[in-house]
């Protein structure tokens, strides 16, 4: 089976930047779109940016002009370059990506964490 590898987290200052990755290993796989989720604590996961196989990118809102994805399709990996950071965007980051198993079913593989914490 497939797993993803994330790198990247850190502690930065407000104002501050840090460049995630992640990386699919293990089987090959057919990967449409890959993409970010953060989790905060006592709050529900929300989705971040997306960006599918040919390059197409979706944000959320609070992260628009900030943060920006990108991917390697040869590697399988996704990056997620977060600048100008805020104490709101401290959480736990989850990369995904949406493949399909050998019988054309669809399946998304998670990432294990990685953690993002900015100061003031």
């Amino acid at each position: 089976q497939a797993h993803l590898v994330e790198s990247g987290g850190g502690s930065v200052q407000s104002g501050g930047s840090l460049r995630l990755s992640c990386t699919a290993s293990g089987m090959v796989l057919s990967i449409d779109t890959m993409g970010w989720y953060r989790q905060a604590l006592g709050k529900q996961r929300e989705m971040v940016a997306t960006i599918t196989s040919a390059g197409t990118t979706n944000y959320t809102d609070s992260v628009k002009g900030r943060f920006t994805i990108s991917r390697d399709n040869a590697k399988d990996t996704v990056y997620l370059q977060l600048d100008r950071l805020e104490s709101e965007d401290t959480a736990a980051y989850y990369c995904h990506a949406d493949a399909k198993v050998a019988d054309g079913r669809p399946v998304r593989y998670w990432g294990q964490g990685t953690q993002v914490t900015v100061s003031s």
